[in-house]
Order: C-alpha cells, then structure tokens, then sequence
C-alpha cells in the first residue's frame, strides 16, 4: 500500500512537470540567422503545433512560419511562429506576421551579430519533430545576459501557495469528517468483533 501510494504521487509529480516544462514561457538568447515559411502536413505529432492564423480555416496541413536561429555555442534552434489565438496555452498570441517581419529585420552574420532573447514555449525535438514556438523577441545586449523569468516566479510562487491552501483545507476536511467516521467504523468493528467472540465462547460453552 506504501508504494501504491508514493507511485501514485510520482506520476502526478511527473505530470505536473512535464505540464510546466512545455507551459511556462522560457527565454533563450539567439541570433536570427533567417526566416522561411513551409508547408507542414500533421500527423501524430500534431498536438504539439498550435492552431492555424486567427481568421484563416485549418486542416491536416498549413504553411508555417519558422524562425532559424543559433545559440552563442554555434548549435542552431529553429523556432515555429504560430498564434495562440484565445485557445491554450494562454498567450493570446495573434501577430505571427509581425513576429516574423520583426525576425526578418534582426537578421545579422556571424562577423556582426545581433543577439536577441527569445520568448518561447514548447520543446524541440529532432526524434518528434516539434519546435517550440516563438512569442515574443527583443535585442539585448550579448549572449551572456541573463534574464529573469518572473513570469514563471509569479506562476510558480501563485502554485505553490494554491497547494498549500488545498492541502491545508483537505486536512481540516478530514480531520473533522474522515478521521471521525474512521474512527467510528474502528470503534463498530471492535465491538462487532467483541460481540461475535461472547457468541461463540457461549456457543462452546453450551456444547462442554
């Protein structure tokens, strides 16, 4: 029962992580290298990949805009720019177009780059071919600028303090309705029990 529990724990912790890992918003300090846009037809992975511009109709395949990038160690990281629309996650992104002009004029070479922090969700995966997707950018100063993520301290912090409430409230639930029906289920067995022991003890006296 020990380790029913606690693997039940552990799979909701890893569902919990695995939901915010692909959530939250992160930042990641690049340099546009390009932009293109291709004709993606969908399959397995298509949960992974947002809905189509907000006012155009959808379907198994879509032109998709990219944005091609490369990190401060020379590995390259391809973003998609798709909207959000009003549907989840929550960014409520609707101006793909004028992230991928914005992309498109922070271009720079290698011998004069343009560093640039990008705003994003979502994984990238070689093996399910999913990119993460790009909702916002800004010019900063180098590669090595850090950036806060206090939209993510908000989030977490406002999570955190939910569960503690939730916990704090199912502990005072079952405190005053749980324990007490256990106890007196405890209290019935016990005397059920006692009960059932005076029977038979008269039931094997009568046969001495």
């Amino acid at each position: 029962m020990r380790y029913l529990k606690w693997g039940f724990w552990a799979v909701v912790a890893i569902t919990v992580f695995t939901f915010l890992s692909y959530n939250l918003p992160r930042h990641d300090i690049v340099r546009v290298v390009g932009t293109e846009v291709r004709r993606v037809d969908f399959g397995e992975n298509s949960i992974f990949w947002a809905a189509p511009d907000v006012g155009t109709a959808g379907g198994t395949s879509r032109d998709v805009r990219f944005i091609n990038t490369v990190r401060a160690n020379g590995k390259p990281l391809v973003f998609r720019n798709e909207d959000t629309g009003w549907g989840w996650p929550p960014y409520f992104k609707l101006d793909s177009s004028n992230l991928q002009a914005q992309a498109e004029s922070l271009i720079s070479t290698k011998a004069d780059p343009v560093w640039v922090s990008v705003s994003r969700y979502g994984w990238r995966s070689n093996w399910l071919t999913i990119f993460p997707n790009a909702v916002g950018m800004k010019v900063v100063a180098g590669p090595d600028v850090r950036i806060i993520p206090w939209v993510n301290i908000v989030i977490l912090t406002l999570l955190l303090v939910l569960i503690l409430v939730i916990r704090a409230m199912w502990r005072q639930f079952r405190e005053r309705s749980i324990d007490p029906l256990i106890e007196d289920a405890g209290e019935a067995w016990d005397d059920a029990e006692e009960g059932a022991k005076g029977w038979f003890d008269r039931l094997m006296g009568r046969k001495k």
